[in-house]
């Protein structure tokens, strides 16, 4: 079993800030999974969290939004792994990152959260960070949008900006796939 999690906060505020990738992602991811019979999106109060999955080749695969806002996803996260008895290594995290320059991505296993509040949150609430990470770049090449962190990272994409962003939305599903497969 892998549980997929797209991180972001919830609401239409939010909804295309660069904050929100990993559920940007994470909606492309199950549109992708249609052919393999995969839910439509369902509120689960007992998970927190926008939940969907479906089974390819026998495994199921759960994708989950957490609605706990971003400081507080462990949460949700945990509260799926208890309930499939997951073990944190079934786990994939689809994150933005601030580091990496926008139209990158990088995935690395037992990393630490390096500064992202998101995976501090979880981490602490799974009691490790051996998981699977998918960081996507929203970094600019601006330095000069970049001073005011918490701003940049609730900002909207740029115009210019989206087609890599796009591009990256691929690329990361595709990835993805590459791994559940």
């Amino acid at each position: 079993m892998k549980l997929i999690v797209g991180l972001g906060n919830p609401g239409k505020k939010y909804e295309k800030t660069r904050h929100n990738v990993g559920f940007l992602v994470i909606n492309e991811l199950q549109k992708q999974l249609a052919s393999f019979g995969v839910n439509p999106w369902e509120l689960s109060k007992k998970f927190n969290a926008m939940v969907c999955g479906c089974s390819i080749k026998g495994e199921k695969v759960i994708l989950i939004k957490p609605l706990t806002f971003m400081n507080r996803s462990g949460e949700a996260v945990q509260n799926v792994g208890h309930f499939y008895k997951l073990a944190p290594r079934d786990v994939i995290v689809v994150h933005d990152d601030k580091d990496i320059l926008l139209g990158e991505l990088k995935i690395q296993e037992n990393r630490g959260p390096a500064g992202h509040n998101g995976i501090k949150s979880i981490i602490e609430y799974i009691g490790t960070q051996d998981f699977t990470r998918v960081r996507i770049g929203i970094a600019s090449e601006n330095k000069n949008k970049m001073k005011d962190i918490p701003k940049f990272v609730l900002d909207k994409f740029g115009i210019l900006e989206k087609k890599k962003l796009n591009l990256s939305i691929e690329e990361a599903v595709e990835k993805i796939m590459g791994i559940i497969n």
